[in-house]
C-alpha cells in the first residue's frame, strides 16, 4: 500500500516581497505560504495580492494566506483568488463561520483552517464539517493574545490537544503547529518541533528557511521507535496467531496500531 506524505514544513513568505518568492519555493519547504495578511502592511496589500497573482501567472505554486473576514482587504482578496492558481487559502481567524463565508466564495478552493481565537476553539467541531477544510493548523501567538494570556508554550497545550482531537474526529491529517520566533536558537525549534509530535501534530509553520531542516528531521521517527515497531510486527508475523511479549509487555491492538503508524510515518517522511 502507498502511502500520500502530508506536508510536514510550511514557509511564510510576504507577499510584498516578491524577490523572496523563489527561494522560498527552492528552500527545501513542503510547502511556502504566501502571505498576505500579518506580514503585510496596509499600505503594501494591493501590491503584494498583485506580487502574489503574477507569481501565480508565471508558473509558481502555493498556499496564500488572506487577510481575516473582518479586514478591508479581505473582499478583494477572495475576488482575486478564487480563480488563481493557489493550491490552497489559509483563512485566519478561522471558526465555523468565517470558514463557510470563504468555502461559499471560493467553492474550489481547498482551505487551511488556522485556529488562532477562543471562538475558534470554542466552534472546532462545527469547523471540521465545514466544506473545503482539508487541514488545521494553529496560531499560537494569535491564540496567546486573544486569551490575554501572558505567556506562550506549554500553557496553550490544552487548546493544541483540542485541535488535535477535532482533526482525528473530521479524518484531517495530523495538525500544523504554531511557529517558533526564536531564529537564532536551534534547540528552541527542535524542542517546539519534539513537544508538537508527542502532542499529535504532525506539521509546523515556520518563519525562516532555517528552520524546515529541524521540522523534517524532528518530525521523524526516531531509530529507536523505528527498531521497537520493526521487532512488533516481525514477532507477530512470526507468532502466527500466537500471543506475542515485546520487552515484557503483552502485544495487543493499540500496540500494533502504533507499530504500524510509525512505520507508515517513516515510509511517507523518509
Amino acid at each position: 500500500m502507498q502511502h500520500i506524505k502530508a506536508a510536514q514544513s510550511y514557509l511564510f513568505v510576504p507577499g510584498q516581497r516578491p524577490d523572496r518568492f523563489a527561494k522560498a519555493a527552492a528552500s527545501g519547504a513542503d510547502e511556502i505560504i504566501l502571505d498576505l495578511e500579518d506580514a503585510v502592511g496596509p499600505d503594501m496589500k494591493d501590491q503584494a495580492r498583485a506580487n502574489i497573482l503574477d507569481w501565480f501567472a508565471q508558473g509558481g505554486t502555493g498556499i496564500v494566506r488572506i487577510n481575516s473576514h473582518d479586514a478591508p482587504w479581505y473582499c478583494d482578496d477572495l475576488a482575486a483568488l478564487r480563480d488563481s492558481q493557489c493550491t490552497a487559502l489559509m483563512v485566519p481567524k478561522a471558526d465555523p463561520i468565517s470558514l463557510a463565508r470563504v468555502a461559499a466564495e471560493a467553492p474550489d478552493k481547498p482551505l487551511i483552517a488556522l485556529v488562532e481565537t477562543a471562538a475558534g476553539i470554542a466552534g472546532l467541531r462545527d469547523s471540521i464539517m465545514q466544506r473545503g477544510v482539508t487541514r488545521l493548523a494553529f496560531g499560537n501567538l494569535d491564540f496567546g493574545a486573544d486569551m490575554r494570556l501572558p505567556a506562550g508554550g506549554s500553557v496553550l497545550d490544552h487548546a493544541r490537544y483540542e485541535i488535535v482531537l477535532a482533526s482525528r474526529l473530521g479524518n484531517l491529517p495530523r495538525p500544523i503547529d504554531g511557529v517558533t520566533t526564536d531564529l537564532k536558537s536551534t534547540s528552541a525549534i527542535t524542542a517546539d518541533v519534539q513537544h508538537a509530535r508527542a502532542l499529535g501534530f504532525g506539521a509546523k509553520l515556520c518563519i525562516h528557511p532555517a528552520q524546515i531542516s529541524a521540522v523534517a528531521q524532528g518530525f521523524f521517527p526516531a531509530p529507536i521507535e523505528i527498531d521497537w515497531a520493526t521487532r512488533l510486527l516481525t514477532a507477530l508475523k512470526d507468532a502466527a496467531g500466537a500471543a506475542v511479549q515485546i520487552d515484557g509487555k503483552m502485544v495487543d491492538k493499540p500496540l500494533i496500531d502504533r507499530a504500524r503508524q510509525i512505520l507508515q510515518d517513516a515510509e511517507v517522511t523518509g
